[in-house]
């Protein structure tokens, strides 16, 4: 019991209930609410769950007013800049940064990993030709089950273990082949000798007829945007991992419920709305037009990609991005795209304009994400299958450490019913 208590008093009966409350490493204090029902006959209504702590982690941290995000107690801001995502995944999976040893032994497990079963390429023939890429990651993702049925055992450590570094070497190899599948061209397969960066580049944009050769500019910053993603506490897709996962199914398809949930634009789907949105504005010359809209209460134009629903004051991952934006498009040579000069129209004006200013609507991770894959050539739909692979990671983390957690159960919300009240059946011939 914690020394700390709120009590709850039902002004109705006069009863009343202690609570116990948590303080944990960082964030506000949480009150412990499971004995309400049984003490006092209410369940607790929180519409989106947006003010009920679903679990205990150690995983990841968020100070929205402050604009702070970290990893295992590290901020973003140096693992975004001296890691690469491979390390920053063995840190969020093992909760420490791992020695020269055990990195090596790690990036060696999951390089050796990222073949798939040739009979798995099979199932993007079944696909339409123009499938949307993350029906075909959630599909095929799921699918794994059936090909390692006979290493799913969630209560041993090593089937865990084992299972995370598969999810996380083939998740590459998964949304290369569904990029090859939309665009028409062969699959191309893992080069051991390449990052794991380089390795997705490679198998995205090489093609049998020419010799491809990774630039490194996009390869650092390709790994530095999945280290953005990785992880961001209990959002919807980390939640649905977690949720699907209580109910003790397997990892895979815990992972393909997390793909089906980063799915939604307002979700994982934030960065392909930016592309739509300059689609929308059209020219520079609209700028100034739009940008009075989105000041406009009364219409319907937003902004996408600036501001977020959790960073009050800034996204710390935008203000790491932004220089590794520019530093893409000076290097690829884009300047005679329209939408990406558009793009840094509205950046300078949207960052200079009191409006926005005094808000902190500045620009968010998902409008500089946006941009960097627009710069490298990865269609628009494509965005969220990329933020998925990057977030594999943290759902995994998340749910090796549900299944470690002697508290957690199967997850079962309550509900506020507001339908009919009981009733009798009425033969159909005797209804009005």
């Amino acid at each position: 019991m914690s020394e700390k208590t709120v009590t709850l008093t039902d002004n109705s009966t006069g009863k009343s209930v202690e609570l116990p409350v948590y303080q944990g490493t960082h964030g506000p204090e949480v009150i412990d609410i499971k004995n309400v029902y049984g003490e006092l006959g209410y369940f607790t209504y929180d519409a989106g769950f947006t003010s009920t702590a679903s679990c205990k982690s150690d995983v990841t941290f968020i100070d929205g007013d402050n604009g702070v995000l970290l990893y295992r107690g590290y901020p973003i801001e140096h693992l975004a800049e001296k890691s690469s995502f491979l390390e920053v995944s063995y840190l969020l999976l093992h909760g420490e940064l791992p020695n020269k040893a055990e990195l090596d032994q790690f990036v060696s497990s999951v390089t050796n990993h990222t073949m798939l079963n040739e009979s798995l390429k099979d199932f993007f023939d079944g696909f339409h030709y123009n499938a949307h890429p993350m029906a075909m990651l959630t599909g095929v993702v799921g699918s794994l089950s059936a090909f390692y049925h006979g290493e799913l055992d969630i209560n041993d450590p090593k089937n865990r273990e084992l299972t995370a570094h598969r999810v996380i070497a083939k998740m590459p190899t998964i949304a290369a082949a569904a990029y090859k599948h939309l665009v028409g061209e062969p699959f191309v397969y893992p080069q051991n000798h390449l990052s794991y960066a380089g390795n997705l580049l490679n198998m995205l944009f090489s093609r049998p007829t020419e010799k491809y050769e990774v630039n490194p500019v996009a390869e650092r910053a390709l790994d530095q945007l999945l280290i953005l993603h990785a992880d961001h506490e209990q959002n919807a897709s980390t939640s649905t991992v977690r949720l699907a996962g209580s109910t003790g199914t397997n990892p895979f398809a815990a992972i393909a419920a997390g793909c089906a949930a980063l799915w939604g634009p307002a979700h994982g789907g934030a960065n392909e709305a930016v592309l739509n949105m300059l689609n929308e504005i059209g020219d520079v010359s609209n700028v100034p037009k739009f940008i009075e809209k989105a000041k406009d209460k009364n219409d319907p134009f937003r902004l996408m990609g600036f501001g977020h629903r959790v960073y009050k004051n800034f996204d710390p991952r935008a203000t790491i991005i932004r220089k590794t934006c520019h530093e893409v498009l000076e290097e690829l040579g884009v300047g005679k795209d329209p939408q990406l000069e558009l793009a840094m129209e509205l950046e300078d004006i949207a960052l200079q304009d009191e409006y926005f200013v005094e808000r902190k609507l500045y620009p968010n991770v998902d409008f500089y994400s946006g941009i960097i894959y627009r710069a490298l050539g990865i269609p628009t739909e494509f965005f969220t299958v990329l933020f998925a692979l990057g977030r594999t990671p943290g759902w995994l983390a998340q749910w090796m450490e549900m299944v470690n957690d002697p508290e957690q159960r199967i997850g079962r919300p309550r509900q506020l019913y507001t339908g009919a009240a009981k009733r009798d059946y009425v033969p159909v011939d005797q209804r009005s």
